[in-house]
C-alpha cells in the first residue's frame, strides 16, 4: 500500500482519537483481557496525564498526537508532544540545544515522541498488528515532515524498542544508545534463589541491608488493585513532592494525576508503603506490565538506613518473582543498583535534525557515544554481583 493512501493528522486531545482506536494500536493484547505489555502507552495512562494537567498548557509538554488512517480506519498512533524545554525526558540533549543556539539557531520548540516523565522502554510507533511496516513508516515520515514543514529544529523519539530503531534508521533517523540498570528474573523460585546466584560477599551484604531496613520500627505493605485506597495517595503525594523538589525543582505530576490513578490505573500499580507508629513514612510506586515491573517513584518523610533499597529494589524483585514477571526496570541512572543485582541494559532513542550540518555533527557524536556506552556496559557487567558462572550463563 502506498504512502499516498495514508492520511496523517495531528490532534491535541486523546478524546479526538478515542480509547478503542488508540488501544487497538497501543495494546492490542488487551482485547482478550490480557494485561498490557506497556502500561504507559495505554489510553488510560496518557489520558490521566492529560486530564490531570501533568501535560498541556504551562508544562512544556503540549500534546500533538499523531494519527495515521487508511480509508478512515486508524492504523497507527504516536504520543507526540511539542516541547519548549528538555525536562522530563531522561535522554539528555541540553548540550545539543546549547550548541545549536550558540550557532544562531533556535532549538525549541522541538517535537518529542515519548511517554512524558517516564524513562521506560516500549513501542513509540503504536501500530495495529496487521500494519506494522506501513504504519511505522507513515508515522516516521509524518513526524519528520511536520518537523520540517514547521521549521522546527528537531524530532526525538525516546525509549523506543530496538526493533523500531532498525526500521526508523532505514527511514533516515539517527539512533542513540544509552543504558539503564535492569534486574532479570532467571526463573527464581523465591528471593533466596536469587541470592544463591550471587557471590558470597554480595549475598551477605544484601542480607545485612535487608535486615537493617526491616528493623526501621514498622511494617512494609505492598498494595495493588482494590487494595489501594485514597489515603495511600495522600501519603504518597507527600513523598513524591519531596523527591520531586530535590531532583527536578518541582514535581512533574500534579496531585490530580494520583486521583486519576486511583480511579483508572489501580490494576496497573504495585504500591509499596512503609508504616511506622500508624503513619506512612515512605513509599515506592511501580507499574505492572505483562512481563515487566516498572519502578517509577520513591519518596519518604523519615530516613532509615537502606529503606530506599528495600522498598524500591528488593520488594520489586519479590513482586516480580511472585507474579512471574521476567524483569524489573528501576528507572534512570543509579550505579548503586549494580551491587543489588541490576545489570546494565541498553536503551534506545531516535533523532532527526532539520539542519544538515547540525545533523552531521550530532551523528559523529552519537557514534563516539555509542562506543563509550558499549564499553561501559561491558565493564559494569563484569563488576556485577553474580557468580562468574552465572554471568557467563546470562551472556
Amino acid at each position: 500500500m502506498s504512502a499516498q493512501e495514508i492520511e496523517i493528522t495531528v490532534v491535541p486531545e486523546l478524546a479526538q482519537i478515542g480509547q478503542e482506536d488508540w488501544d487497538a494500536c497501543a495494546c492490542p493484547e488487551t482485547a482478550d483481557g490480557a494485561r498490557p505489555r506497556d502500561p504507559f502507552t495505554t489510553y488510560r495512562f496518557l489520558s490521566a496525564l492529560e486530564r490531570s494537567g501533568s501535560v498541556g498548557p504551562g508544562t512544556g509538554w503540549q500534546p500533538q498526537y499523531l494519527v495515521a488512517r487508511i480509508a478512515g480506519q486508524v492504523i497507527a498512533v504516536a504520543p507526540m508532544y511539542a516541547k519548549s524545554h528538555s525536562q522530563g525526558e531522561y535522554i539528555f540533549d541540553h548540550n545539543w540545544a546549547h550548541a545549536y543556539e550558540r550557532a544562531g539557531g533556535r532549538y525549541y520548540p522541538k517535537l518529542q515522541i515519548a511517554v512524558p516523565h517516564t524513562p521506560a522502554t516500549g513501542r513509540r510507533f503504536l501500530v495495529r498488528p496487521e500494519f506494522e511496516e506501513t504504519g511505522t513508516a507513515a508515522l516516521v515520515q509524518g513526524a519528520v515532515q511536520l518537523t520540517d514543514n514547521n521549521a522546527l529544529s528537531s524530532l526525538h523519539v525516546t525509549f523506543c524498542t530496538e526493533q523500531e530503531v532498525a526500521r526508523a534508521e532505514a527511514l533516515g533517523l539517527m539512533s542513540r544508545k544509552s543504558q539503564q540498570f535492569h534486574w532479570h528474573n532467571r526463573d527464581y523460585a523465591d528471593f533466596d534463589g536469587f541470592l544463591a546466584s550471587l557471590s558470597s560477599r554480595k549475598r551477605k551484604n544484601i542480607r545485612k541491608e535487608r535486615a537493617q531496613a526491616q528493623d526501621f520500627g514498622g511494617t512494609i505493605h505492598t498494595f495493588t488493585g482494590d487494595q489501594i485506597e485514597p489515603e495511600h495517595w495522600d501519603a504518597f503525594w507527600q513523598f513524591y513532592q519531596d523527591t520531586g523538589a530535590r531532583k527536578w525543582g518541582s514535581p512533574y505530576l500534579t496531585r490530580e494525576f494520583f486521583d486519576h490513578a486511583q480511579e483508572n490505573l489501580r490494576d496497573d500499580i504495585a504500591l509499596v508503603l512503609a508504616e511506622r507508629d500508624g503513619r506512612w513514612v515512605a513509599g515506592a510506586l511501580n507499574f505492572i506490565g505483562a512481563e515487566t515491573l516498572f519502578g517509577r517513584y520513591w519518596g519518604c518523610t523519615e530516613h532509615h538506613p537502606f529503606l530506599h533499597f528495600e522498598l524500591c529494589y528488593y520488594r520489586a524483585m519479590e513482586f516480580a518473582i511472585a507474579h512471574g514477571l521476567s524483569r524489573v526496570e528501576a528507572g534512570a541512572q543509579g550505579e548503586h543498583k549494580l551491587a543489588r543485582g541490576y545489570l546494565p541494559s541498553p536503551t534506545w532513542s531516535l533523532h532527526w535534525m532539520r539542519d544538515p550540518g547540525f545533523a552531521s555533527a550530532v551523528g559523529e557524536y552519537l557514534q563516539a557515544e555509542r562506543d563509550a556506552v558499549d564499553e561501559e556496559i561491558s565493564v559494569l557487567t563484569d563488576y556485577g554481583p553474580f557468580k562468574k558462572t552465572t554471568i557467563e550463563e546470562q551472556e
